[in-house]
């Protein structure tokens, strides 16, 4: 068995790892810092059926960020290059398991726990959104290709995440749930990382094979995209065809998805545009500081605490300083 080496972050052969690593940790956020509770009295105000809405997506996003924090990041690693690859993955893996935390603590807030039960039971059994599940984890376990798995992993990231953020993301725009959005858009911040950077590990890989070998990874994409946003129009319609938002949702998914592709440097499937999206949403997307108050200092701005190094004098706990007799 050869030496086991360590990581050393003073020789690091793939810059984008080190600037990821610092990008992530940068921006590290814990929900619980944000004030879901203030959001009750817009809650109160939603009829039962998008109350219905924003509950069951959220069950869906969290499925889908539990699989990405069990078995997403766990599969990519398989196919990392470099030591620091695996590490800024483990970053993701953890930060994916505090978006489904997330979900949880909207939960908490919002919903009483039979309502939160019926959520779960659902997200646990509904046919298309477990078909996403499924599909992907299947990919993640069985695939032997690591490009497959990376493509799986931005598809689910930068596609099938958005119908679901279709939501808050409307909710904000119309100045409702803010807190709640809040949540939202920093999972956003994050998931716009991990797609760019999972996407920049696949192109260097592909742009090493035969023109005949991307041409077959390129097919495969796409026959996978197809088969993904087929199974999300029937999702998108049981969630939304109740509150009349199904065609605005798609339109957001498709342009989700040729960001995707973008993503994995590939061409675009769909001719919609940022353009063609409600402009409420695209105004909500934008990861840009918001603020909730100075003192607790969250919000998409998401400050952590300022770290002062300790001294001698921060040990004299008793000591009574007289700035004109001296320290007795």
């Amino acid at each position: 068995m050869e030496n086991y080496q360590a990581i050393n972050w003073d020789r690091v052969s793939d810059a984008v790892d080190k600037a990821t690593w610092e990008k992530l940790t940068e921006q590290f956020w814990l929900d619980t810092r944000i004030p879901v509770s203030n959001d009750m009295d817009d809650w109160r105000e939603l009829d039962s059926t998008h109350q219905w809405v924003v509950g069951h997506v959220f069950g869906g996003l969290t499925l889908l960020d539990t699989v990405q924090s069990q078995d997403g990041m766990r599969a990519l690693t398989t196919g990392a290059i470099t030591p620091h690859e695996k590490a800024v993955l483990n970053n993701i893996q953890f930060m994916e398991s505090v978006h489904a935390k997330s979900y949880s603590t909207i939960f908490s807030t919002l919903n009483t726990q039979a309502e939160i039960d019926e959520i779960f039971q659902w997200s646990d059994s509904e046919e298309f959104l477990q078909n996403k599940a499924k599909w992907i984890v299947d990919l993640y376990r069985n695939d032997p290709d690591p490009l497959h798995k990376k493509v799986a992993n931005v598809f689910l990231e930068t596609c099938l995440f958005y119908s679901g953020f279709y939501t808050p993301l409307y909710y904000l725009g119309n100045n409702k749930l803010n807190n709640v959005a809040e949540i939202i858009k920093l999972i956003l911040r994050d998931e716009s990382v991990h797609g760019t950077y999972i996407g920049y590990k696949y192109q260097i890989a592909y742009n090493q094979l035969s023109d005949a070998e991307k041409q077959k990874q390129d097919d495969w994409a796409y026959d996978l995209l197809y088969k993904l946003y087929a199974n999300e129009e029937k999702y998108a319609a049981l969630c939304y065809d109740q509150v009349g938002w199904t065609k605005q949702v798609m339109t957001f998914v498709e342009y989700n998805a040729n960001k995707a592709l973008m993503n994995l440097g590939k061409e675009s499937m769909f001719p919609t545009t940022a353009s063609d999206v409600n402009p409420i949403i695209m105004n909500g997307i934008n990861t840009t500081t918001s603020n909730h108050d100075f003192f607790s200092q969250v919000g998409n701005g998401y400050l952590l605490g300022q770290v002062e190094a300790m001294n001698d004098d921060d040990y004299n706990i008793d000591v009574i300083s007289d700035p004109e007799a001296g320290d007795k």
